[in-house]
């Protein structure tokens, strides 16, 4: 990839830069290479007394061997270097990448909010370009293709460091890692894309991973500017974690224009619509009549009132329902 290298002790400065101030923070260490390296750049870095606000935190996900020992490593090298450490563990075995990445955040935001820290992990430039070229097979939108570099609460300290770069920290350091199997089955697109298609494109056309992360930065900025935008239309959420969106801060928007903005306010919900939702609830917001409602994926629905709308769980779904 052409992108800028830069030299492995940049590792220890990004972990410094990121968490010098002395704030909780809660490392999400998993024992792979890249999290260890996380983990040893904050110990190298980091004063005794920083150190003591950080937790340690590593979840296994009971796939195997190599799951328990990169949480035993994990635990070993966090008390090694002054952090407390806790472990998690999935209730049951998931056999997908989703499965695996849904459990692991539960876990860290269970963490983080008990502490009220911030979760920060080592996602690093590769992992960014992986998943902008993800998004762009799956037809993400705009808001989809900002990937990483989308704000957020999650604290990226390797965001512009390359995965060749904190390989050599790990080997210049002797950083101890786990090599998960996983990584190497191509059963899971991330890794086909990883090992197989992007290699693949880029001995074609070298600039491709460069021509993905401007991509990607132009999104980010677009998307900032949506939210500013989504910012000036009246919505509140309700106790029942419904958003309740006025019709007439909607009124004089086309279909283009509500395509944009039915994600940022979905987001406000913690709801992430899908391209055809997106266009479902832009029609609907135009030619929706009072009492109608549509209901799209992932268990959403939309409800046109006299003057607002309801983005909600579907009824079936709400606990009123239920009992």
């Amino acid at each position: 990839m052409t992108y800028a290298r830069v030299e492995a002790s940049e590792a220890e400065r990004a972990v410094e830069a990121a968490l010098g101030t002395g704030g909780p923070a809660i490392l999400a260490v998993s024992g792979g290479l890249d999290s260890m390296v996380l983990l040893t750049a904050a110990a190298t870095q980091l004063s005794a007394r920083a150190r003591k606000k950080i937790v340690v935190a590593t979840f296994d996900h009971g796939t195997g061997k190599a799951a328990g020992r990169a949480a035993a490593l994990v635990a070993r090298q966090a008390f090694r270097s002054g952090f407390a450490c806790v472990t998690g563990r999935a209730s049951t075995i998931g056999t997908r990448e989703e499965e695996w990445r849904r459990g692991r955040w539960q876990f860290l935001q269970q963490v983080a909010s008990k502490r009220e820290a911030n979760v920060v992990t080592a996602h690093n430039l590769d992992d960014q370009v992986e998943t902008v070229f993800m998004r762009i097979l799956r037809d993400a939108g705009p808001r989809g293709l900002a990937g990483l570099y989308a704000e957020s609460e999650i604290v990226r300290p390797f965001l512009n460091l390359s995965r060749a770069t904190l390989a050599s920290y790990a080997r210049q350091k002797n950083v101890p890692f786990v090599q998960d199997p996983s990584n190497s089955d191509r059963k899971h697109l991330r890794n086909r894309i990883r090992l197989d298609i992007l290699p693949s494109i880029v001995k074609q056309n070298p600039g491709f991973p460069d021509e993905l992360l401007s991509l990607a930065r132009e999104a980010a900025v677009w998307r900032r500017s949506l939210e500013d935008l989504a910012g000036t239309v009246g919505a509140e959420a309700e106790q029942d974690g419904a958003l309740r969106i006025s019709r007439s801060s909607l009124k004089g928007y086309d279909a283009d224009s509500l395509r944009v903005l039915w994600p940022a306010l979905a987001a406000r919900a913690s709801v992430v619509m899908d391209r055809r939702g997106t266009q479902r609830a832009a029609e609907f917001t135009i030619k929706g009549a009072t009492g109608g409602t549509i209901q799209l994926s992932g268990g959403i629905e939309i409800v046109m009132r006299r003057d607002h709308m309801l983005l909600r769980r579907w009824r079936s779904l709400r606990p009123e329902a239920l009992a």
